[in-house]
């Protein structure tokens, strides 16, 4: 047996292996693999005008007060230097978005509310910063994120899987975060920086994924998987929209800004924050006066 020992410890020294850890790669590769990737500013946002979406947010886009925050807030996006901007419109629109945001930019003393946050945010970032055009990289798709509450509340149908753990997470969504909690709860006296800083809060960003689709893995009825067939459509969507993103030629020199609804935002943060083409900023250094 001591001699089995020895001979594998002398095949492994021979060999060159040496015990691996979990360390990060060296502190200089690291800076150099960060250079080689385009910046990516993922900001998330609630909808300024008319939505078609379950959560809604009264927001007066012509009041005068809000008018100048958001110009203050496009000041403090514009300090990220986008060379890109991807907004939350169609790519076959992006002709008809431009014409409004060329009109814009010939009378910028008053902000475009036309598309809500995208025109009002979108189009002053862009002027602010010197581009010619905008990008559309959403994609349609229809989902009922609506189901478990459906059969939570049909008495002849019954989650199969786990209701307790659906039900927490529609009725206790921040049970761990209650300070998270506390913010959302008064949401509507919060200033608008205040309310797009909470948005974009890492547990918020959760909070948009898990209400918008990965609840839906917890419900099921009978042996099916309706729940997860219904996440699998938002999946989809946002997968398309990345793809519509990458459809952009740019260059490591870019810097890209996106805007979206905050349930779009958190599903690109799991895919750009794993890319070896993109390194996320931190969003909230940018929402800060």
């Amino acid at each position: 047996m001591k001699n089995i020992v020895f001979f594998l410890t002398f095949l492994i020294a021979a060999c060159g292996v040496t015990p691996t850890t979990s360390s990060s790669m060296p502190e200089v590769e690291a800076v150099s693999v960060a250079a080689s990737k385009i910046k990516v500013l993922n900001i998330g946002s609630f909808h300024f005008g008319t939505t078609s979406d379950a959560s809604k947010v009264d927001f007066d886009e012509n009041d005068l007060s809000n008018q100048a925050e958001i110009k203050t807030i496009s000041k403090l996006i514009a300090r990220f230097k986008p060379t890109i901007i991807c907004l939350e419109f169609l790519p076959e629109y992006e002709q008809k978005i431009n014409q409004a945001y060329q009109a814009f930019l010939d009378h910028p003393s008053q902000l475009d509310s036309t598309y809500g946050e995208l025109s009002m945010i979108g189009f002053d970032v862009a002027r602010l910063s010197g581009l010619d055009k905008v990008y559309g990289i959403d994609n349609h798709m229809g989902y009922n994120y609506s189901l478990g509450d459906f059969i939570e509340s049909s008495p002849e149908l019954e989650n199969s899987v786990d209701p307790q753990t659906y039900l927490e997470l529609t009725n206790e969504p921040f049970k761990h975060h209650p300070e998270i909690g506390e913010l959302d709860s008064r949401f509507d006296e919060l200033s608008l920086i205040e309310k797009l800083s909470l948005t974009n809060e890492p547990i918020m960003l959760d909070y948009s994924l898990n209400t918008n689709a990965d609840k839906l893995l917890y419900v099921a009825i009978d042996d099916g998987f309706e729940g997860a067939e219904q996440a699998a459509q938002f999946y989809l969507r946002n997968m398309k929209i990345y793809s519509n993103l990458n459809r952009i030629k740019m260059t490591k020199n870019d810097r890209v800004l996106i805007l979206m609804g905050s349930a779009h935002t958190a599903m690109l943060r799991e895919f750009i924050r794993r890319s070896p083409k993109f390194e996320l900023v931190d969003t909230l250094e940018y929402l800060k006066p």
